[in-house]
């Protein structure tokens, strides 16, 4: 069994893959004050009882891929898989790890694990040219052309953000449950910020991508989009131009980097 941890800034994702089949995941808070061995703990709770493990930490991990935005949390990860894991191969994504994918920016050491791993996956599930749009704590949109390369992206405030934005500087705004509002036009204060959020992101990922898929193909109609991320669901029914929907993309990417890392080696 291989063991993936994708720790982003606001939520960490873990897959469990049997081959190349995710046969569990969880998603937990991402909290920087964890130290390794609270966060071996919180493992051992997580995987403990699941029937494909034994009971004790590591039973039956054969493998870890991770990947962090975080670097204090990245640290503590690497803490993780050498006291906890010592026998079991670990890939820990990070400059100087084969991926596949080339990196065609001016600083390449700047761009976060998580988008080249979803690029990794995107290319392999869908081929080039493609946009990955991720909905995380920022929103995301990262391109890869006919060839493979990862060419560049956006970053965006993400849905979150903007809520507690909303929230924190209206004075009389509040913060709200994300979901969708009876009608595009509000009837009440909350119905109004659910439609500008929902609408006002579904907007912006038409117009981003649609720019980009002119700069990435002569034909933009070859540009496949494929939406990933925890909050991407809210927005797939609005945004006209998402082609894919893969909530694990960023764990199936983990995988692919970890078997071109540790099993041809």
């Amino acid at each position: 069994m291989l063991l993936t941890i994708d720790a982003g800034n606001s939520h960490t994702v873990l897959g469990l893959f049997d081959g190349e089949d995710i046969v569990e995941h969880w998603r937990i808070s991402t909290d920087a004050r964890r130290t390794a061995d609270e966060l071996a703990v919180l493992l051992q709770g997580l995987m403990g009882m699941h029937p494909l493990l034994g009971e004790e930490l590591g039973d039956g991990i054969e493998g870890i891929a991770i990947c962090s935005t975080v670097p204090s949390v990245l640290h503590e990860l690497r803490e993780v898989t050498r006291r906890y894991y010592g026998d079991v191969p670990a890939i820990l994504v990070e400059p100087g790890v084969k991926t596949g994918v080339p990196v065609l920016m001016d600083h390449p050491k700047e761009v976060g694990a998580d988008r080249i791993v979803n690029a990794v996956a995107a290319v392999e599930l869908y081929g080039g040219p493609c946009v990955v749009v991720d909905f995380g704590t920022a929103t995301t949109f990262d391109a890869v052309s006919a060839r493979g390369e990862y060419v560049g992206g956006v970053i965006a405030p993400g849905i979150e953000i903007s809520v507690e934005a909303l929230g924190v500087k209206g004075a009389q705004l509040r913060k709200i449950e994300l979901a969708r509002p009876r009608n595009v036009i509000g009837k009440n204060t909350v119905e109004a910020m659910q439609s500008g959020i929902l609408y006002g992101f579904a907007g912006q990922v038409d117009g981003v991508v649609n720019r980009m898929a002119r700069e990435l193909a002569d034909d933009p109609d070859d540009v496949t989009v494929i939406a990933t991320g925890g909050l991407a669901p809210l927005v797939l029914g609005e945004a006209s131009v998402i082609d894919e929907h893969e909530p694990w993309l960023t764990l199936i990417g983990l995988r692919l980097v970890y078997e071109r890392n540790v099993s041809r080696a």
